[in-house]
């Protein structure tokens, strides 16, 4: 089990990874709006826990261990932004804020019975996903019915 600081930094790698086909600690410090030595020490400590290979002055790769982590960390604030935005009729940008403070608190039982809920609630269920927070489901599903905006 990582950090919730170093799940921010895991998610921000695969952020770049698919907008930029390539990750660089420097496009980790932008974004995230820190120092590259913090990029580095987190680095070495998502390396040592088997979420990504790095090689100083070379690109980062994530793992498939990786990869699944930060989709789950991202399918859990996903669920939340909808959960607060088309069922608590949040508005935007307080819903966004919300679900990344929620997604660093809850767990993954939790997040699958709210995602379970929002499905219901929001007529999804006959997307048949079986939403599971561990699997790469849900992301699609809402987004083919056009109700995730972020």
């Amino acid at each position: 089990m990582i950090s919730k600081s170093l799940e921010e930094y895991l998610k921000t790698m695969y952020i770049l990874k698919k907008q930029n086909g390539g990750i660089r600690v420097t496009d980790v410090a932008n974004k995230m709006n820190c120092t590259k030595p913090s990029v580095n020490k987190a680095i070495y400590n998502l390396k040592d826990n088997g979420l990504l290979n790095y090689e100083s002055y070379g690109t980062i790769e994530l793992t498939e261990s990786g990869e699944n982590l930060a989709k789950k960390i991202l399918e859990t604030y996903d669920i939340a932004y909808l959960f607060l935005k088309d069922v608590l009729n949040i508005d935007e940008e307080e819903a966004a804020s919300e679900a990344e403070k929620i997604k660093l608190a809850i767990t993954d039982n939790t997040a699958n019975k709210l995602a379970k809920y929002v499905h219901k609630v929001l007529d999804l269920n006959d997307l048949n996903c079986d939403y599971d927070v561990s699997k790469e489901k849900c992301r699609s599903c809402v987004r083919r019915t056009g109700k995730l905006t972020k």
